[in-house]
């Protein structure tokens, strides 16, 4: 374990060591400060690197991540994130991104529990309880769960659109777009879901708020 902790410094040592090799200015340009264009939402899990799947730098991508890429209308975290995101940094874009073979996915298709992450799976559960009936026509349980981590991030994307950051932010005429994607482990491939919403008559009405 201490091998492992002394190399991770060595590796930051040899990382600013080749950027500077590129670029004598680059790190002098990030002190300066950040206008990334998008806000990435995605999977707390560790094989799924928000900059490098998409060959994005330093500088070009604000990162929240949880377990299942939720956006959860409690969640202070989530919310402070989007804000800042949204109303300082004027994002374009925002994507949600699952990605295909998800613990936490997997985890809300079971009846297992888990401890305190319970209290977090059960917004999973959820998202099955509304589309119940096509997951379950679905007879080959891979094909179930993946088609479950595409509706899950298809919910997350239209709970972003409902909240009251987002939709301030189109009626003040800032042009943002939601997207969602799931990224494929086994071959590093991003599908792109085509659910985009770029403005409140995207939504039904009962949850277009009256700014």
């Amino acid at each position: 374990m201490e091998t492992f902790y002394k190399k991770l410094l060595e590796n930051n040592k040899e990382w600013v060591s080749k950027n500077l090799e590129k670029d004598p200015d680059f790190f002098n340009r990030l002190a300066d400060g950040q206008q990334p264009p998008l806000l990435w939402i995605g999977c707390a899990d560790s094989r799924v690197p928000a900059n490098e799947i998409i060959g994005a730098q330093p500088g070009e991508v604000f990162v929240h991540r949880n377990i299942a890429n939720m956006v959860i209308h409690t969640d202070m975290n989530m919310l402070s994130v989007l804000d800042y995101a949204v109303n300082v940094l004027k994002v374009k874009h925002v994507i949600v991104c699952g990605h295909y073979g998800c613990g936490g996915v997997a985890a809300a298709m079971t009846n297992k529990q888990f401890g305190l992450i319970d209290n977090w799976i059960r917004h999973i559960k959820d998202v099955y309880r509304f589309h119940n009936e096509e997951l379950n026509s679905l007879t080959v349980e891979k094909e179930r769960f993946d088609r479950f981590v595409e509706l899950n991030v298809i919910e997350q994307v239209l709970d972003l659109a409902k909240t009251s950051i987002i939709q301030g932010a189109w009626k003040n005429g800032q042009q943002i777009h939601l997207h969602g994607w799931v990224y494929d482990i086994k071959d590093g491939l991003i599908k792109d879901l085509d659910v985009t919403f770029k403005d409140n008559n995207s939504l039904s009405q009962v949850y277009q708020l009256d700014l």
